[in-house]
């Protein structure tokens, strides 16, 4: 079984988590429905009617039920060829372990470099011919570089991602990788390459957890949760202490307390000042450790409790929420604005979306007669919310942007 973290939490360490992202989420729900926020009406009469829209996804996907959870590793599987399968029925893997620090170091990369591509971006692949964009693109161009050795120190294995070498990536390398020109701009490219970076440094700066059996490398995060798991069972909710102990050095530092960096963190000052006014989101750290998931499992460690992690708040299923009529924007005109991502609009927006697709999910598996147990958070959001915003987005506007427009650096969505 996993072993706790015995030192007691700090008012930094406490925001480090998924239980805090899910109590600042239902705190802004409370004001939304008192009808104290800023940028936002809830109409949770509009719950059921999306409810409906997502089973009606969900029933046309997989109707048999059998949804996989969510995780970076279905955009490997995009178009129905399942390139990681493909790539380790191959390889000739010398156990389990050294399996899980190829996937490991995989996934870490490819989620840093998952933030929006932006609407103009596409990745031709060569091996199918066929031409990705968004999320999928995203993940075929990094799975890509990955499998032809950008990322590793070692000429006689290229299937790694070594500290040393993501410590030199540049966005020119990113920019080749990802077939960027002028005709097809990627957005926030300089951003991509330094989060690349920062997890070199932050990985060569804790060998004791990314180096217990290697060369530091992201995928030596693996040892570490095999260690905290004893070999047997790890929560989820600890994957993702992990991740943000361990790698919250990566993303840039927004908002610092206790001299530890919070990341994906913001200042809501509705919510007053110091500890109490700070929102946490966490969502590529979140993204990254639902990914985490099938490589443990993998390797024999059972993943438990995983509603422990949050929904994701990002523009798909934010999006849905606002296309669908549960959310709607007080003033119409802000949909015509881009929003920086710590603006306030932003943050109701993102804990909004985190409250209420808790409830959303409650309400899928009332519809399909399932429980939690069989159907987590994790398989509501892969059969459900993400694929649901992104058809409704299609058909609300012609190009498929979500309602609201977010300035995006490449480090957040």
């Amino acid at each position: 079984m996993q072993h706790p973290d015995p030192s007691p939490p700090s008012p930094a360490r406490s925001l480090l988590s998924a239980a805090a992202v899910r109590d600042r989420a239902a705190r802004m729900l409370e004001l939304g429905l008192a009808g104290r926020l800023q940028h936002f009406d809830v109409d949770l009469d509009r719950l059921g009617p999306a409810a409906e829209a997502l089973v009606e996804t969900i029933r046309a996907e997989y109707p048999t039920l059998d949804v996989p959870p969510h995780a970076r590793w279905r955009h490997f599987a995009a178009g129905g060829l399942d390139r990681w399968a493909t790539l380790d029925e191959a390889m000739p893997w010398r156990g389990a372990a050294e399996r899980a620090r190829a996937a490991f170091d995989l996934v870490i990369v490819s989620v840093l470099l998952d933030a929006g591509a932006g609407s103009d971006w596409h990745y031709e692949e060569g091996r199918t011919g066929e031409i990705w964009s968004r999320s999928e693109g995203l993940a075929i161009a990094s799975f890509d570089m990955f499998i032809g050795g950008s990322f590793s120190g070692d000429p006689f294995d290229a299937l790694r991602a070594d500290a040393g070498t993501l410590a030199l990536v540049d966005a020119g390398e990113i920019a080749r990788g990802f077939q960027v020109r002028l005709d097809n701009p990627l957005v926030g490219l300089a951003g991509r390459a330094e989060l690349l970076n920062r997890l070199g440094r932050a990985v060569t700066a804790a060998p004791d957890v990314f180096a217990r059996t290697d060369e530091p490398r992201p995928g030596g995060l693996f040892d570490h949760l095999a260690a905290q798991a004893g070999g047997d069972s790890i929560a989820a909710p600890l994957i993702l202490q992990a991740v943000l102990l361990h790698l919250g050095s990566v993303w840039p530092s927004r908002t610092s307390l206790d001299g530890l960096p919070l990341g994906d963190t913001w200042p809501y000052p509705p919510f007053g000042e110091g500890p109490d006014g700070l929102v946490p989101f966490h969502k590529l750290s979140q993204w990254l450790s639902y990914s985490l998931i099938e490589p443990l499992e993998a390797a024999g460690i059972a993943v438990t409790d995983l509603d422990g992690l949050t929904g994701l708040p990002e523009y798909r299923n934010g999006g849905l929420l606002l296309d669908t009529g549960v959310l709607r924007l007080r003033n119409p005109a802000d949909a015509e604005l881009a929003h920086e991502v710590g603006s306030a609009l932003v943050v109701e927006w993102r804990a909004l979306t985190v409250a209420l697709l808790d409830l959303l999910a409650t309400q899928v598996r009332s519809r399909l007669g399932l429980e939690a147990r069989s159907f987590p958070l994790a398989k509501v959001l892969e059969g459900g919310t993400w694929a649901t915003g992104r058809r409704l987005a299609r058909e609300a506007r012609p190009d498929g942007r979500p309602p609201i427009q977010v300035a995006s650096d490449g480090t957040v969505f």
